[in-house]
């Protein structure tokens, strides 16, 4: 994966936008009319992954236009995540999103609920919820790396790194992957 294959083609409006709604608010707050441009999106779902005999954590790493137009290379390190965007049990969508992800089956009982917190709160505010599970080889089903031409790439970080790894501003992370690793060493070390 890497950047010399992307360029950007044109930047546009969005005319018919199928996972990020624009919208313009309009409220009273304090006696005073206000305005503010937001967007609704879809909650989401995030898994942090330990595997046990690599003593390490499972990432993902992938393209992310958004961040290309701002900085570095365009790629994130991220938890294994997804959208809530199935009439589905939202534990249901964890244990998807890992296996299409990571290419691990992990049994539902194995997978541990963090927490949940609002992501994007200056302009859309959709709700993570945030899991853990611990894996190992023989859970290994597939190759992961995504569906529909996602490229997603299964990275593993020793837990060794992780500190280092945390503080290095040269990779774009997600507030979400840094806040689970402090839980992990909080809660699981």
């Amino acid at each position: 994966m890497a950047t010399d294959s992307i360029k950007i083609i044109k930047i546009e409006p969005c005319e018919n936008p199928q996972f990020i709604k624009p919208r313009l608010i309009t409220y009273v707050q304090s006696g005073i009319e206000k305005t503010w441009e937001i967007a609704n999106t879809h909650d989401s779902v995030s898994i942090l992954l330990y595997h046990e005999e690599k003593d390490a954590f499972v990432l993902v790493k992938q393209f992310r236009p958004a961040i290309f137009m701002h900085n570095n290379d365009g790629y994130t390190y991220e938890l294994c995540a997804g959208l809530v965007d199935k009439a589905k049990d939202i534990k249901v969508i964890a244990q998807e999103e890992i296996m299409e992800e990571c290419g691990y089956e992990v049994p539902l009982e194995a997978i541990e609920k963090i927490t949940a917190f609002h992501t994007a709160v200056g302009f859309a505010g959709g709700k993570q919820t945030v899991y853990y599970a611990k894996i190992n080889e023989k859970m290994k089903k597939g190759a992961g790396g995504g569906i529909d031409h996602e490229e997603i790439e299964v990275i593993y970080l020793p837990l060794k790194e992780t500190q280092t790894f945390m503080f290095d501003e040269s990779l774009a992370k997600t507030p979400g992957l840094l806040f689970s690793f402090y839980w992990f060493f909080e809660n699981k070390r």
